[in-house]
């Protein structure tokens, strides 16, 4: 019988590279004892393979997961939630002249991308990064990330419309749907409904809801994946911290 050879082990060692538990406690990950901890746990993962030892060396732009979650390194990337306000429109630099996000987030030195877009008429929850991959990946269908928005439209809402919205619809470029949708508040004449859709289509709420007999009055974004708008105030963004930028890569596949 054959002798089995020993599988080779990946070397992830960087000798010239920073000691892996300092760059975690860099990223905030918890104290350099913390991530010693977890490194000898067996709980972090550098290029898919577990590193158990303490000694070991890695670059910056070397991909990290704790306990299955992306840890950015590089402290170059930035990650923010901006709340756009109504008639913004959504782009850095607009050619006619209107107020742009650029406006409100251009005295930065990074390059920001905006993660998809949001009508000049539409208020609420843009992310702002300049991490070009976690973009494209956030706005690509084929990762089904989710939005929620509040729209308040005519009323009263006959109790069949959440399934009419979740069975689809068709609109003049094809079916659409919603994820999930629920009425909020019902008041005289109007209600606050949830809608809930993986969608990135142009104005595809208003023409969902506008399809089903109730045109959009007023509409905000309070949610993109595990992204929530909270209380950022029109016109202001935050930092996202490190355990909201590791559930967007999550949410994004990586």
């Amino acid at each position: 019988m054959p002798r089995e050879l020993p599988v080779p082990t990946v070397d992830v060692h960087d000798p010239d590279g920073v000691r892996l538990q300092k760059l975690l406690a860099a990223a905030g990950v918890g104290s350099r004892r913390v991530c010693e901890n977890l490194i000898s746990e067996g709980r972090v993962e550098v290029d898919g393979h577990v590193v158990t030892e303490l000694g070991v060396r890695i670059r910056p732009d070397q991909t990290v997961h704790v306990d299955g979650v992306k840890v950015q390194l590089d402290e170059s990337r930035v990650y923010f939630a901006f709340n756009k306000p109504l008639g913004v429109v959504t782009t850095m630099n607009d050619e006619l002249g209107r107020i742009s996000i650029g406006d409100y987030v251009g005295n930065r030195n990074e390059r920001l991308f905006h993660v998809g877009r949001l009508d000049a008429d539409t208020e609420g929850l843009l992310l702002l990064t300049n991490d070009g991959e976690l973009a494209h990946r956030l706005q690509h269908p084929q990762y089904g990330v989710l939005k929620t928005y509040l729209a308040q439209i005519p009323g009263p809402v006959p109790r069949d419309i959440g399934k009419q919205l979740r069975e689809g619809v068709t609109l003049e470029d094809g079916p659409a749907s919603v994820d999930s949708f629920r009425i909020i508040d019902s008041q005289p004449g109007k209600a606050l409904v949830e809608v809930v859709l993986h969608e990135g289509r142009k104005h595809i709420v208003r023409r969902l809801l506008e399809a089903v007999g109730h045109p959009v009055l007023s509409l905000v974004r309070v949610q993109v994946g595990p992204i929530h708008l909270g209380d950022t105030k029109p016109g202001k963004m935050r930092k996202l911290n490190k355990d909201e930028v590791g559930k967007l890569y999550t949410a994004a596949g990586l």
